[in-house]
């Protein structure tokens, strides 16, 4: 008997998407196993919890210590107060937040994130121009990673435009 298309367009979309022919025309790998992240960002696979702040001051008390992931949950976008306006600050039902972390020593710091979210490293009212970007290692979880080349002080981390309320956050030195 012949099923109208209508009813077979459902499976047919469960059995695409569980295949790695899927994954690989949609420019993700198809991972038969999680992979390790590079050793700078071990603490990938370990994240500690964490609450986003709303405005620069709670960020104060939201300290991300470097080279640890946080399993950071982000605020509804319509809550926040940038200190400085995201260049795409997402939509009122999108999610973000602002934590804080402090630069020891000069070099390249990477911030890795497990979406695709806007990121932002300001440092008194100025956005730090990032000197790299690109997607994570494959199979890592690991979305988006920004470098920066920045000196040592505190700086705001801002995060914007992300779709859900949860993601995996990691700012390390590089070697």
């Amino acid at each position: 008997m012949r099923q109208p298309l209508f009813l077979l367009f459902p499976a047919l979309c469960t059995a695409l998407v569980s295949t790695s022919a899927f994954a690989q025309m949609s420019g993700m790998p198809a991972c038969a196993a999680p992979a390790d992240p590079p050793a700078e960002m071990a603490s990938w696979r370990a994240p500690q919890p964490m609450q986003a702040a709303a405005d620069a001051k709670g960020a104060g008390k939201v300290k991300l210590k470097a080279g640890q992931a946080v399993a950071l949950t982000l605020l509804p976008t319509p809550r926040i107060s940038y200190p400085l306006r995201p260049a795409k600050p997402g939509g009122s039902v999108s999610f973000g937040g602002i934590v804080h972390f402090t630069v020891d020593q000069p070099g390249t710091w990477r911030v890795a994130l497990s979406s695709g979210a806007w990121v932002d490293v300001v440092k008194d009212g100025t956005a730090a121009t990032s000197i790299a970007h690109g997607h994570g290692p494959d199979c890592t979880g690991i979305r988006k990673m920004v470098d920066y080349s920045l000196e040592p002080g505190d700086y705001i981390l801002q995060l914007a435009a992300n779709g859900d309320p949860q993601m995996t956050v990691l700012v390390t030195r590089l070697p």
